[in-house]
C-alpha cells in the first residue's frame, strides 16, 4: 500500500512538472526539480557584493557620516537594465511572498559562515505604511526577514514600531528629495523591549539610505542598542 501511495504521489509530481513546468524568475528557463526560483546558471551569475567579507566596503561609507551602525551589507547590485532586477520586481509589484522567503533562505546561507548574523537577537524588517501593505498584500521585507530566520533562528519583530505616513514613491526623486520624504514617518512604540538588544534591519533594496537612516533613528535614544543592517540589493 505504501508503495503504491509512493508510486501515484511520484506520478502526480511529474505530471505536473510535464505540464505546469516552474520557471527560472530571472531568465524564464524551465527549473530543474532541485531548483528553487532561480536556476543554477542565473544563481551564479548573481552580481554579489560580497560586501561581508569585505572591510570599509560602499555601504559602510554611505552610513558611516550620518549614524553608527555596528555592521551593514547589501548582497547584490542593482543595476540598472539588469536582468536581476527581475527578482525585485517580482517582490514589489508581483506579490511573490515565496521568492521573497527563498531569497531570505538562501542569502543567509550564503553569509553564515562570515559571522554576519553573531551576536544578532532580532530581526526588524522596515514597516510599510498599512494603506500600502494592504495593496500591495504583504510587506516583502518582513517576507526576506522571514526567510533568514529560518536558516539562523533569529525572531522576527514586527510588533513596537510602525510607519506613520504614507508617502509618495522614492523612485524619481533626487537624494535630497529622498531624505525629505521619508523624514519623520516611523514611530517606536515599545522602546524598552529593544533595550539591550542588537537589531538587525531588514529591507529589500539600497538607494540612497534615506529610508534606513530615517527608521534607524527612532531607535536612537534606546538604552544600550546596538544596530546593523541587511539589504538584498542595493543600487549603484
Amino acid at each position: 500500500m505504501l508503495l503504491y501511495f509512493h508510486v501515484l504521489k511520484s506520478f502526480i509530481h511529474s505530471f505536473f512538472y510535464l505540464f505546469f513546468p516552474r520557471c527560472c524568475v530571472v531568465c524564464n528557463g524551465h527549473l530543474a526539480e532541485t531548483e528553487k526560483c532561480l536556476c543554477v546558471k542565473c544563481d551564479m551569475d548573481m552580481p554579489r557584493t560580497n560586501f561581508h567579507r569585505q572591510q570599509g566596503h560602499f555601504t559602510e561609507r554611505l552610513f558611516e557620516e550620518s549614524f553608527s551602525f555596528v555592521r551593514t551589507t547589501s548582497f547584490f547590485f542593482y543595476d540598472t537594465g539588469s536582468r536581476f532586477n527581475e527578482i525585485l520586481y517580482q517582490l514589489k509589484y508581483k506579490g511573490n511572498k515565496v521568492l521573497a522567503e527563498i531569497m531570505g533562505s538562501c542569502m543567509a546561507r550564503e553569509l553564515l559562515s562570515s559571522g554576519f548574523f553573531e551576536g544578532i537577537d532580532i530581526l526588524v524588517p522596515v514597516p510599510l505604511h498599512p494603506k500600502k501593505q494592504k495593496r500591495r498584500g504583504y510587506n516583502q521585507s518582513e517576507r526576506i526577514a522571514a526567510g533568514i530566520s529560518r536558516v539562523t533562528g533569529i525572531p522576527v519583530i514586527t510588533s513596537y514600531s510602525e510607519r506613520i505616513k504614507n508617502t509618495d514613491t522614492q523612485t524619481h526623486k533626487s537624494a535630497i528629495e529622498r531624505r525629505e520624504n521619508v523624514k519623520e514617518i516611523f514611530l517606536l512604540q515599545n522602546p524598552l523591549f529593544f533595550s539591550g538588544k542588537h537589531i538587525l534591519i531588514v529591507d529589500d533594496v539600497l538607494t540612497t539610505g534615506a529610508t534606513i537612516l530615517s527608521y534607524a533613528s527612532i531607535f536612537r535614544d534606546v538604552k544600550d542598542i546596538r544596530i546593523s543592517v541587511f539589504t538584498m540589493a542595493i543600487a549603484r
